[in-house]
């Protein structure tokens, strides 16, 4: 069954990873974050929201329409002033017209699927001249092989039934653009990124995050049997057990501007 966002006992489910790096430098380089108004649109548990208020941003907002997702939210990202979060969705958000200098909604867009309504809300609370950055899996980001470093392709591999799952929920690069281009904005960049997802210290620590599904919708559409195979099937295309697992996701980012 797909992931509950609505569950209490998926609450801490997007906590459990802290932002990358060369995430942050990226979003540096192309939009800067001192001094900036954001809001974080399908805040999760707010792994990004607390990473741009730790960076410098005037405020954060962090925003999502599930109730227990902003409560995992609120511990995660307890004690800092400059974070808000409030209920919303990506549709009708909730906050004053042109407000943001940046909107960022990052792995949302593939849970929806009127981009347009989406974008439109997106180009309502930004101010002129305001950033909006779109970070997703396209079907070909998904679907690459899987190796040492991109265990998600692996799921795939022991299950190919759910590749027309992944590509039925995800957006093709072409259907972003033109949806971005035909309600309001300018594309600055289309940028590719292999973001660190997170640092295994062994393969017993991947399996312990595989068995809790932590942060992988897709794998909620497997059973518990279904899932102790796939785990046993990593095990064996891996080398060096023993050795750290730098786990890492391929990423398409799209950078535009409110015209």
């Amino acid at each position: 069954m797909p992931i509950n966002f609505h569950d209490k006992r998926n609450r801490m489910t997007y906590t459990t990873r802290t932002a990358d790096a060369s995430w942050l430098s990226l979003i540096e380089e192309h939009a800067g974050i001192a001094g900036k108004e954001i809001v974080d649109i399908g805040c999760g548990g707010g792994i990004y929201t607390k990473a741009l208020a730790h960076s410098g941003a005037a405020q954060v907002t962090g925003v999502d329409f599930s109730n227990e997702m902003l409560k995992g939210a609120a511990r995660h990202c307890e004690n800092l002033s400059n974070v808000t979060l409030q209920q919303g969705n990506a549709y009708n958000s909730g906050l004053p017209d042109n407000t943001f200098d940046i909107v960022l909604e990052r792995a949302l867009i593939h849970h929806l699927h009127d981009l347009g309504s989406c974008f439109q809300e997106a180009k309502r609370i930004l101010k002129t001249n305001g950033v909006f950055i779109i970070q997703d899996r396209t079907p070909e980001d998904c679907l690459l092989p899987g190796d040492e470093h991109h265990i998600r392709g692996y799921f795939f591999e022991k299950y190919p039934e759910l590749i027309g799952l992944e590509r039925s929920r995800r957006h093709e690069a072409h259907e972003v653009q033109r949806s971005l281009d035909s309600n309001g904005f300018v594309i600055l960049k289309t940028l590719q990124l292999w973001e660190t997802r997170y640092v295994h210290q062994n393969i017993a620590a991947l399996n312990r995050d595989l068995a809790q599904r932590t942060g992988r919708s897709i794998l909620h559409e497997l059973t518990d049997r279904e899932l102790s195979e796939l785990i046993m099937f990593i095990n064996c295309k891996l080398k060096n057990p023993a050795d750290p697992i730098i786990e890492k996701d391929s990423w398409t980012l799209w950078i535009a501007v409110k015209k």
